[in-house]
């Protein structure tokens, strides 16, 4: 009867009636239309067709169903079924002409998804030194506090008040796996976290800066939320400055040696083996005082803030540390992945503008290897890129 029997979502095929027998729904309207095993198997147990009627109401529509059941005909197309979510607050950019039907629209889309308590609208493009936009209530409670998980970490923050995009998710991964567990890391424009996190979660010690006075606040929170508190060191500094000192801060400052992580049944067998108090195991290697990588997710101008490495391990920026020892040779520079946004949509032509704009900025060539990542595209005639290049010697040295 499996082909027979009706097969909607959300809807029970067996329905009770008050006399105690029971009804099975089928998708078919009469005898004539019944399968050839099915019309044997009514006959046999003298199985009867009658008619039902099945009221399908709000529950049973989906957003896409019921936004085209009441937008005008002339906004069906475009009709905003997708959106993002963070945490409990799904957030929507509406296009001018559904605006007149904000409400609504905020209205169903908390109706229909129980992890929703908040719907909002994106009021104003993010033009502002913190990154943040304005944004109104459509619909639920007035609370922009939020936990959002990602990469095996959890991130609490207002998101009112901080920067924070959910379809970077997949590219925060990809760049973080490309960091080695040994290495150390300066992430010039950090906000909450999403790099600088889950990094120091596989081992790799962090230097973690931003200017919002809040996504530093939250950053705090988060570093002790998700226990990296001793391999994430933050900052609340003009991205510049954060550049200009990072290499120094390492050099004076070490951070703590990478300890490979043991698993609990590896420290189970430690202390089964080990008689008497439990000793207590040393890192290995010296601590670290390299930076590996400069991270600058500030696609709007983090090419602009390039000059700031001009120099950065000069006598000018560090003194009289032995830089040399720790930097013998080009291969053991910094590499910077530096992202940025480009109007060229062919692969070519983006490469070619975003390295004439770096190396524009740097006042040098780049060396070496140079990889361009395609991240996303934001709008019909403009993409995001991330561009990775090994700092130039000319650079780090040059005299300021």
């Amino acid at each position: 009867m499996r082909r027979t029997l009706l097969d909607l979502a959300h809807t029970k095929r067996v329905v009770s009636c008050e006399d105690g027998d029971r009804i099975v729904l089928l998708r078919v309207a009469d005898e004539a239309a019944l399968l050839p095993e099915a019309a044997t198997l009514f006959h046999e147990e003298n199985i009867h067709l009658i008619p039902y009627t099945l009221d399908l109401d709000y529950d049973f529509w989906t957003v896409e169903d019921i936004f085209q059941a009441i937008l005008p005909e002339n906004l069906l197309e475009g009709a905003p079924a997708g959106f993002a979510t963070v945490g409990h607050i799904a957030h929507l950019n509406l296009n001018d002409e559904y605006l007149p039907f904000k409400y609504i629209i905020g209205q169903v889309i908390l109706d229909k998804l129980p992890t929703i308590k908040t719907v909002v609208n994106k009021l104003d493009n993010i033009d502002n030194q913190f990154r943040v936009f304005a944004m109104e209530v459509l619909a639920g409670e007035k609370n922009f506090v939020v936990e959002q998980s990602e990469s095996t970490c959890t991130f609490r923050f207002d998101f009112s008040e901080v920067y924070w995009n959910s379809r970077l998710h997949t590219e925060h991964g990809r760049l973080v796996d490309t960091f080695r567990p040994e290495d150390v890391v300066a992430d010039v424009f950090a906000g909450i976290g999403p790099f600088a996190i889950p990094a120091a979660k596989r081992g790799v010690a962090v230097l973690a800066n931003d200017l919002n006075p809040k996504s530093y606040e939250y950053m705090l929170g988060n570093i002790r939320a998700n226990k990296v508190t001793s391999l994430v060191h933050a900052f609340n500094e003009d991205g510049r400055e954060f550049i200009r000192a990072a290499a120094r801060r390492a050099l004076e400052s070490p951070l703590p040696a990478y300890k490979p992580h043991r698993s609990l049944r590896e420290r189970r067998s430690e202390s089964r083996t080990t008689p008497g108090p439990r000793a207590v195991s040393s890192p290995l290697g010296p601590p670290r005082n390299k930076i590996d990588h400069f991270v600058m997710n500030l696609p709007d101008t983090a090419i602009e803030f390039l000059d700031a490495f001009r120099g950065i391990l000069s006598t000018e920026r560090v003194g009289e540390l032995d830089v040399k020892s720790v930097y013998p040779d080009a291969a053991s520079l910094p590499m910077v992945h530096c992202y940025c946004f480009t109007r060229e949509l062919e692969s070519d032509k983006a490469e070619m503008d975003i390295r004439e704009r770096v190396e524009k900025a740097m006042g040098a060539s780049l060396e070496g290897e140079v990889k361009l990542h395609a991240v996303r595209r934001v709008a019909p005639k403009k993409d995001m890129y991330c561009i990775s290049f090994r700092l130039p010697v000319s650079v780090a040295f040059a005299y300021v």
